[in-house]
């Protein structure tokens, strides 16, 4: 099998784990939004944002792809991309999975890489008209930092002044 080729190129392998999924049948246009959403978030909470995605109880704002969207309450444009999140759940869960086999501790995991391409196009076959099918490639680094308390910044912020 080809070495899959990631778009970071600072990637540091003992405080770093990532994971790449190929192919996945969601939309390239839907999975940028979300990735932009839930980029520089714990994992914990993207995984919880998305959750709340998947019940309809957040939605997600739409940035770039927004013409001609209905605007959400205190976003503006936005939508619930349930396919979308399910599919970057999984792979969040495998990020923290090979996170946690290389040793790093899943509770202070960060995305600090996360970013959706375009796949190769395949036919629907057996049709007469042939359509194209959804394929993007989504890749996720994730990175181990300290959580900071906000007793601890306000505290480090007055020592600077």
């Amino acid at each position: 099998m080809a070495q899959y080729k990631y778009a970071i190129k600072s990637f540091d392998k003992e405080h770093m784990a990532r994971v790449a999924g190929r192919a996945l049948p969601i939309s390239t246009k839907y999975c940028v939004e979300v990735c932009n959403f839930i980029r520089n978030k714990w994992v914990g909470d993207a995984k919880k944002i998305l959750n709340e995605v998947i019940q309809k109880k957040r939605a997600v704002p739409l940035r770039r792809f927004n013409k001609d969207i209905g605007h959400k309450k205190s976003i503006g444009p936005g939508r619930y991309p349930i396919k979308v999140s399910k599919e970057i759940i999984t792979l969040l869960d495998g990020v923290e999975a090979n996170a946690q086999f290389k040793g790093l501790n899943t509770a202070d995991l960060m995305i600090s890489h996360i970013c959706a391409n375009r796949s190769a196009k395949q036919w629907h076959y057996g049709r007469q008209t042939r359509r194209v099918m959804k394929r993007t490639d989504v890749e996720i680094v994730v990175e181990e930092r300290k959580k900071e308390d906000k007793k601890e910044k306000r505290a480090k912020e007055v020592i600077k002044k």
